[in-house]
């Protein structure tokens, strides 16, 4: 996309193409972006749909959803960080408006962030005092510290008695859910920082404090981490009333979370058929092997490009009658288009668009290139789970499996079995992330409580085959194995330091795979619980350039 400024109207020098470009690109970069006008939302774009056109020698956007319609000519863009600020015409109007389309849902303004951070640091110093008075806190800051990987979110200190001390975390109720969720993994790279410091202190270990009714998940990591239960604390705070609750890893009763069934493969398939090859006679004949049909229920086949999905097939109930009709569509999020005689067109020129886009020769620049890098980076293991270990099975292994736990929708990566029968679940990053060993654990937590739900002593069949997954195998008793996969460049520093604290009861394996893995995986090293990494030669690695 060309640079962009914001100019007025009558002297734009960008050209319609110009703009629909840069507000399709933004807008396939951000698809749950919001979209706002004199400062109020008028759209949020995961339930509103929108389309472009540069008919007429005019970029026109149109929006709308279920509460409004709008129409904007589009005269110029200025891409700001992660804001597209617009200069549209309404209908009847002369002079140009401000139309601003937000990646980043965080609203408040970086003054705002810091000075809410403040507070909190103040508001969780007077609490620890009030209810550790033998105690003095120390040294607390918000400061960011990018050497450390530590972000101002986080408020973070000692709270010192004499020669004796505890490293304190603390994240505030106006951080976003996953900031709040990340605070184990951040304060496990502050408690190691606080051991390394050099400090003649005795450091007894962790403090977390997170706002109320927050600390579910959180809990359920803590259960799972080696050490004494005395060297890790989690404490709820109430910011208002200054008060704090202290809750017990021990004590979380039943996982709540649930296990949705897998549908009929075979029945689902066969009533799908010829939609599916109405469809596929649209997509290019080269690469119709490249295309993914993923069935997400017994009602819905999406099909994928290398982890992309770009049209779909659902059942629903037609108008005026108890039948049901098959409904294709093509597009993603709210782009998406139901496919008609009309349009048929428009999918064959999108779907041909794509395939000469995304590809593994394809430009780094292209954001259609870019996106869903995990879900490509799994569609290739999935082909071929022997890359990681000759011992999982490629023919039974499912992906996307949807598992519950309250009001969260949890989606793991893959899930598959090895050669001993014990299930494998498979967590898969393409990009740097410092939560990929904990939330791995979340996973493994969940199809570990799963598959020990009341076991059947006759047949052996546990929950997950009789929600239709894993059908005539036999499964092992023992617990489910973790695999942790992504580029060896793009592992963060963090994930081996918190791997190194998960119990001993968690079997792990994190491997590293080449960074040119679009154009076929290599495992580059691979590291299990209790070994040193296992870094391969450089003669297993393929020809010199192939990573």
């Amino acid at each position: 996309m060309p640079p962009t400024r914001v100019v007025p109207a009558h002297i734009s020098t960008q050209t319609p193409a110009e703009l629909a470009s840069a507000v399709e690109t933004f807008l396939t970069q951000w698809p749950a972006a919001l979209v706002l006008e004199d400062g109020s939302v008028l759209f949020d774009l995961r339930e509103a749909k929108f389309s472009l056109s540069t008919e007429h020698g005019r970029c026109t956007l149109h929006l709308w959803g279920e509460q409004r319609n709008c129409v904007r000519n589009v005269v110029a863009a200025d891409l700001r960080a992660k804001v597209l600020r617009l200069s549209v015409l309404k209908f009847g109007h002369p002079k140009p408006t401000l139309l601003e389309i937000a990646g980043d849902r965080e609203r408040r303004t970086p003054s705002s962030r810091e000075l809410t951070r403040l507070r909190y640091l103040k508001v969780l110093e007077r609490a620890l005092i009030r209810q550790f008075p033998e105690w003095k806190p120390d040294a607390f800051r918000t400061a960011m510290d990018l050497e450390k990987s530590f972000g101002p979110a986080y408020a973070r200190g000692l709270l010192v008695r004499g020669q004796s001390a505890w490293a304190v975390i603390g994240v505030n109720e106006e951080e976003s859910p996953a900031t709040i969720d990340g605070v184990l993994t951040f304060g496990i790279l502050w408690l190691r920082h606080c051991r390394k410091g050099g400090s003649k202190r005795v450091l007894r270990g962790l403090k977390l404090f997170l706002p109320r009714g927050t600390a579910t998940l959180t809990l359920a990591r803590l259960a799972w981490l080696r050490g004494a239960r005395q060297e890790w604390e989690l404490w709820e705070l109430d910011q208002r009333d200054e008060e704090m609750e202290l809750r017990d890893a021990d004590d979380q009763g039943n996982l709540s979370t649930r296990l949705l069934h897998a549908p009929h493969e075979a029945r689902a398939r066969e009533r799908f058929a010829a939609s599916a090859a109405r469809l596929m006679s649209l997509v290019p004949e080269a690469a119709r092997g490249e295309v993914d049909q993923r069935l997400r229920s017994g009602s819905e086949l999406g099909f994928l490009l290398h982890g992309l999905e770009f049209a779909r097939i659902r059942v629903r109930p037609a108008a005026d009658s108890f039948n049901r009709l098959e409904e294709i569509s093509f597009g993603a999020g709210p782009s998406e288009t139901v496919l008609t005689h009309e349009n048929q067109a428009a999918l064959r020129d999108l779907v041909d668009g794509l395939f000469q886009r995304r590809r593994a020769s394809g430009s780094h620049r292209d954001p259609l290139f870019r996106m869903q890098p995990e879900r490509w980076l799994e569609g290739e293991l999935r082909r071929d789970l022997s890359l990681l270990d000759a011992t999982l099975q490629s023919q039974m292994v499912y992906a996307q499996v949807p598992a519950f736990a309250g009001g969260d929708r949890g989606m793991l990566d893959l899930l598959s079995i090895a050669e001993d029968g014990r299930l494998a679940v498979i967590e898969v990053k393409a990009d740097e992330d410092p939560q990929l060993a904990l939330q791995g654990l979340d996973y493994w937590i969940r199809v570990r409580w799963h598959h020990a739900q009341n076991p059947d002593a006759a047949s052996g069949l546990g929950e997950f085959q009789r929600h239709g997954y894993f059908g005539g195998v036999r499964l092992s008793p023992a617990p489910p194995r973790l695999w942790l996969v992504a580029p060896a460049l793009r592992i963060h520093p963090a994930t081996e330091l918190v791997l190194g604290y998960l119990s001993p009861r968690v079997e792990w394996t994190l491997v590293a795979v080449g960074e040119r893995w679009r154009s076929g995986v290599k495992v580059v090293w691979r590291k299990r619980s209790g070994e040193p990494a296992l870094r391969l030669r450089p003669a297993s690695l393929g020809a010199p350039g192939s990573q």
